[in-house]
This record gives structure tokens, C-alpha cells and sequence, in this order.
């Protein structure tokens, strides 16, 4: 994972402590980089931002300290908005958002708290605007990722990095 810490240190200044506190299982980071890459930088129907968007609802509703830190400065950066990445963090609803973006975070937040009350009438309402299957795919698996990232920052304290506090504010 040398070459991988190196990359990190080349395109963002530093090695998330995420990372930093997965490197004592290489199996276990290396299974945590390979999904993350998959879920967060491989083509998708959702973007970038998209993505972002959804591990910060996910950790909102988690409370989780690490990813809304971590996360929360992703948006603000991919959307060229401050603003924004504050109130996603805070509250996703009081966001204004597209028909489109709160679909998607009203089914990931749902997935999140009471997965056992998704139904067919909520994929629909994701298809209805203009979600595919593979959409919904990527949609779950994101929202699946950051549910058990998230416990794993609590259980075991996980701090993000101070960089993330300043970034793109």
C-alpha cells in the first residue's frame, strides 16, 4: 500500500487517518481502498458530488464526527459551495436541492435508519427521476459503505485529519 499512501500524499497533501488506522490489516485496507475507489471514483450514473452527498446524509443521520468532517469538505469543495457542505452536514433537507439529489438522499437516509421499509414504490420514486437499476445499485452500495464506515469510526475513535477542517470554505 506504499505507492497508494504516496498517491495520497501527491493529490491531497496528506494520508487520511482513515486509511492511516486500517494500515495494521493490510488484507482489511486493502479491502476498504479497493471498495472505496469502486463506490466513490469509478464510473457511475451519480457523480462525484452525488456520492459525496450521500456519505454525508448517511453520516449525518450517524452522527458520525469522522466522515461528516471528512466528507462535508469534499461537497463544499465539489460544489464550489460552502453553504452547501454546511447544511448537508447539519440537515440535508434544508439544503435546496433538486428534485433529483433529495429523492436520492431521502432513500439513502431511509436505508439507513429502516431498511426493512424500502419497497418497490421507493425505487420507483428514484426511476422517476431518472434513476436506473445500476443507479439504485450504486445508491445502496454508498449508502451500505458509509453505514459501516461510519460504526467503524465510532468503535474505534477515529479522528479526520485537521487539513479537512479548512478546506474549501
Amino acid at each position: 500500500m506504499a505507492p497508494y499512501f504516496a498517491k495520497c500524499e501527491e493529490k491531497l497533501g496528506f494520508v487520511p487517518n482513515v486509511l492511516a488506522a486500517y494500515a495494521f490489516d493490510m488484507p482489511k485496507l486493502e479491502a476498504f481502498s479497493a471498495m472505496y475507489n469502486d463506490l466513490m471514483l469509478a464510473p457511475s450514473g451519480l457523480s462525484k458530488l452525488e456520492r459525496e452527498m450521500i456519505a454525508v446524509a448517511v453520516s449525518s443521520h450517524n452522527k458520525c464526527y469522522y466522515c461528516l468532517v471528512a466528507h462535508g469538505a469534499a461537497v463544499r469543495a465539489l460544489a464550489g459551495d460552502p453553504k452547501l457542505g454546511e447544511q448537508m452536514v447539519m440537515n440535508y433537507r434544508a439544503a435546496r436541492l433538486s428534485k433529483r439529489q433529495r429523492q436520492m438522499l431521502d432513500f439513502a437516509v431511509k436505508l439507513t435508519a429502516e431498511p426493512w421499509k424500502i419497497e418497490d414504490e421507493d425505487r420507483d420514486a428514484l426511476r422517476k427521476v431518472g434513476f436506473s437499476d445500476r443507479d439504485i445499485w450504486d445508491i445502496s452500495a454508498t449508502t451500505a459503505f458509509y453505514n459501516m464506515s461510519n460504526r467503524v469510526a465510532a468503535a474505534t475513535d477515529m479522528r479526520p485529519n485537521e487539513v479537512y477542517h479548512a478546506q474549501a470554505r
